[in-house]
C-alpha cells in the first residue's frame, strides 16, 4: 500500500469511526417507538366498539352511494364544491377490513371500482368541468382522498388496480402543478387549506412505490420542510389558521421526518400540542377551534369543535404517540374520543355534527356528504389501530375498552391480548395475556394523568414496574417486565373520583364536572324548572353533588350526576339552592351547558385540568 492509499484508508477509517454513531443516532430518531397492529388483528367492544359498529350499520351501510356520492363524478359539470367520496371510500375500506361485514365489503368495492371507471385517461378523477380543474376549490382536496381510499384498498385488500389508479391521479396532479409551481387557488384560500391532504397522501404513495417524483414534489414544490407552521388565531383573509388543514400538514411533516429526520420537522406538531394543552387551544371536551380555525378564548359556543379538527387531534396524537412513545398523547386521544368525537354522532349512529359546542344548542349536519360526516367515518375506521401498539420487544395498551388483539413479532413470537372492562364507566381493567408459548417481554399500561392511586396485580399478586420498585404514576406508562405464559392475568384498577375542574379564560370562576375521561353536561330539556333560564347564571352547590348514577337514556350503561343550584338572582349562599340539576354525559345530544359558576372559585376541591399541567 503506497502513502496516498494509506492516507485514504486512514481517513475513511476515521470518518467511519466518527460519523457512524451520528448516522445511527439520526436513523434511530426517525424510527417510531411504537408500531400499530393490522386493523383486522383487533376486535373492539365496549363503548368504542359500539360506536364503530353503529358507524358501519347505521351510517356506511345506509348511505345512498350512487345518488349522493358517485353521481357528481359521472356528470363532471361542477365549478366548485366538495363531496367527500374519497374520505368515504377510505373509511369504507377500513371498516370493511376491520369488520368483515359483507355489506360493508360490497359498498367499499362499489366505491373503489366505480371511481376507477370514472378516472379519465390523463388521470383526472374529479367532478369539475375541464375549465375549472385543479385550481378551483376543492378539486385537489377531493382527489387527495380518492387516492387515499385507493391506496388503502391496495394495502388492505391487495387491489393492484387501485394502486395504479392512485399513481395515475398523483401523476396528473404533480405534473400539472409542477408546471405552475407558484400558482395559488382561485377563491382566496391559502394553498395549505386548499390542498389539504395532498402531502400526506404523496408521502404514503412514495413509501409504497419508491417513486421519487412524489417525494420531490412534496419537498421541492410544496416546500414542506420550510413550512413555518405559525398558529394563526381567527378566521379572516386567506384562512391560514384553519385547524384541520394545519394539523394535516403537521402530520405530513412527521411522515417526512421518518424519511429525512430533521428536528425542525417535529416543531409544528409540538407547537400544536403545546397550544392545545397550555395555550388554551383545546376545550375540556377535547375539541378545538371556532368556525374551523384556531381559537383560544374557551368560549365553546355555536362553532366550537369542527368534527374534522377533532378527528385530526386524534390522528396527530396517534402519530406523535407512536413516534415518541409518550403516554400523554393517549390522554389527549381518550379525552377527544369519549367526549367531542362521540358527541358528534347521534345516539342511533345515523347523523353527524359539523360542530359540537359545549355551550348552547347543538345541530346535526344536513346530509351525509361533505368533510365532517366523512372525516368522522374515517377516524372511526382508524381507532382500532390506536388501542394497542407493539413496542420494540413488547406490547402497549394505549386505550381502554373491551377488546382483543393478535400480536406478531419479527422474532416469530405470537400473542393474544384481551381486555375485559366497562371503561369508561369504571377504571377496572382485566387484561388476559396469552402468548403462543412462554416468553419474556414487557407489557406497558397507560396510566392516565387524571388517575392517582392506580394499582396493578398479575395473577392476583401486586407488582412493581419493570422490577425497579416503581408504582403506577399518573401520566406515564407502567411497565410490567416478566416471563409470560398462557393464562396470565393483569388486573389494573384506576380509581375514578369525581373532579371539579377549573375553567380557564372565558370560563374563569366556573367549573366542569369530570370523572375519568368523561365530561358531564346539563340537558335543560329534562327539567321544567330550567325553561327560559339563562344557564350561565346558574350557581351550583358543589357540596350537593351526587353520583355517578346509572343512566341508560343516552347510551347503554351510561352515567349521570345530580346536584342543586341557585337560580338567577337568588341570594346565594345565604338562601337554599332552589333548582335541582341532572347532569348527563357530554354525548347527550341535547346538552347545552358544561361549565357552571361556583360561589368560591378558590375552593380547595377544585382542580386544574390535568392536560394543562
Amino acid at each position: 500500500m503506497n502513502d496516498p492509499q494509506r492516507f485514504l484508508f486512514g481517513f475513511l477509517h476515521c470518518l467511519t469511526i466518527c460519523c457512524l454513531p451520528v448516522i445511527w443516532a439520526t436513523a434511530a430518531q426517525a424510527s417510531d417507538a411504537l408500531t400499530p397492529l393490522k386493523i383486522d388483528d383487533v376486535k373492539v367492544g365496549g363503548e368504542i366498539g359500539r360506536r364503530i359498529d353503529m358507524t358501519i350499520q347505521s351510517s356506511l351501510n345506509k348511505l345512498d352511494l350512487e345518488g349522493d356520492f358517485i353521481k357528481p363524478f359521472r356528470k363532471k359539470d361542477r365549478s366548485s364544491g366538495f363531496i367527500g367520496v374519497g374520505m368515504l371510500m377510505d373509511s369504507a375500506v377500513g371498516l370493511a377490513a376491520y369488520s368483515g361485514d359483507k355489506e360493508a365489503i360490497k359498498r367499499k368495492t362499489q366505491l373503489v371500482e366505480e371511481m376507477i371507471k370514472l378516472q379519465e385517461p390523463d388521470g383526472y378523477v374529479g367532478m369539475f368541468k375541464p375549465s375549472r380543474r385543479l385550481w378551483f376549490l376543492w378539486d385537489i382536496h377531493e382527489m387527495s382522498y380518492i387516492m387515499r381510499g385507493w391506496l388503502r384498498d391496495y394495502r388492505l385488500f391487495g387491489n393492484r388496480r387501485a394502486l395504479e389508479a392512485a399513481c395515475k391521479t398523483a401523476d396528473y396532479i404533480v405534473d400539472n402543478w409542477s408546471a405552475q409551481p407558484d400558482r395559488g387557488f382561485d377563491g382566496g384560500i391559502h394553498t395549505v387549506m386548499g390542498a389539504t391532504g395532498i402531502e400526506p397522501l404523496l408521502l404514503d404513495l412514495y413509501n409504497e412505490t419508491k417513486n421519487k417524483k412524489y417525494l420531490d414534489f412534496v419537498v421541492k414544490i410544496r416546500k414542506l420542510p420550510e413550512w413555518k407552521h405559525e398558529i394563526v388565531l381567527g378566521r379572516f383573509g386567506d384562512i391560514y389558521g384553519h385547524a384541520y388543514a394545519h394539523m394535516s400538514r403537521c402530520i405530513a411533516q412527521l411522515q417526512l421526518y421518518r424519511l429525512q429526520p430533521e428536528a425542525l420537522l417535529l416543531d409544528g406538531s409540538h407547537d400544536v400540542v403545546e397550544f392545545l394543552t397550555h395555550g388554551n387551544g383545546m376545550s375540556i371536551t377535547g375539541a378545538c377551534g371556532d368556525h374551523e380555525c384556531w381559537h383560544n378564548t374557551q368560549e365553546g359556543t355555536i362553532n366550537l369543535g369542527e368534527t374534522c379538527a377533532t378527528a385530526y387531534i386524534v390522528r396527530l396524537a396517534d402519530e406523535l404517540g407512536r413516534m415518541e412513545g409518550k403516554s400523554c398523547y393517549g390522554d389527549i386521544m381518550e379525552r377527544s374520543i369519549f367526549n367531542t368525537l362521540f358527541a358528534a354522532q347521534s345516539p342511533d349512529g345515523r347523523k353527524i355534527r359539523y360542530y359540537t359546542p359545549m355551550e348552547g344548542k347543538r345541530s346535526y349536519f344536513n346530509g351525509d356528504t361533505y368533510c365532517c360526516p366523512c372525516n368522522y367515518r374515517r377516524v372511526m375506521s382508524e381507532i382500532p389501530k390506536m388501542i394497542y401498539y407493539r413496542s420494540k420487544n413488547g406490547v402497549v395498551v394505549n386505550l381502554y375498552t373491551a377488546s382483543s388483539a393478535k400480536f406478531k413479532f419479527p422474532s416469530g413470537m405470537e400473542l393474544v391480548l384481551r381486555q375485559e372492562t366497562d371503561y369508561p364507566n369504571s377504571g377496572k381493567v382485566v387484561i388476559h395475556v396469552d402468548p403462543a408459548k412462554a416468553a419474556e417481554f414487557p407489557v406497558d399500561l397507560r396510566i392516565p394523568a387524571w388517575c392517582d392511586g392506580a394499582t396493578v396485580k398479575v395473577n392476583g399478586k401486586a407488582v412493581e414496574g419493570a422490577g425497579r420498585g416503581e408504582r403506577p404514576t399518573p401520566g406515564s406508562f407502567f411497565t410490567i417486565a416478566r416471563k409470560w405464559k398462557s393464562g396470565d392475568r393483569v388486573e389494573l384498577d384506576m380509581p375514578m373520583p369525581t373532579r371539579l375542574v377549573k375553567g380557564r379564560v372565558n370560563q374563569a370562576g366556573r367549573v366542569a364536572i369530570m370523572r375519568g375521561p368523561l365530561v358531564f353536561c346539563l340537558n335543560p330539556s329534562k327539567d321544567k324548572q330550567l325553561e327560559d333560564v339563562d344557564l350561565r347564571l346558574l350557581v351550583i352547590d358543589i357540596d350537593s353533588l351526587e353520583g355517578p348514577i346509572a343512566d341508560s337514556t343516552i347510551r347503554p350503561n351510561g352515567l349521570a350526576y345530580k346536584l342543586k343550584a341557585w337560580g338567577p338572582g337568588v341570594w346565594y349562599p345565604h338562601k337554599k339552592p332552589n333548582i335541582n340539576l341532572n347532569l348527563t354525559e357530554f354525548i347527550d345530544p341535547n346538552g347545552k351547558a358544561t361549565y357552571f359558576k361556583v360561589p368560591n372559585p378558590g375552593h380547595k376541591d377544585l382542580v386544574d385540568d390535568e392536560l394543562t399541567k
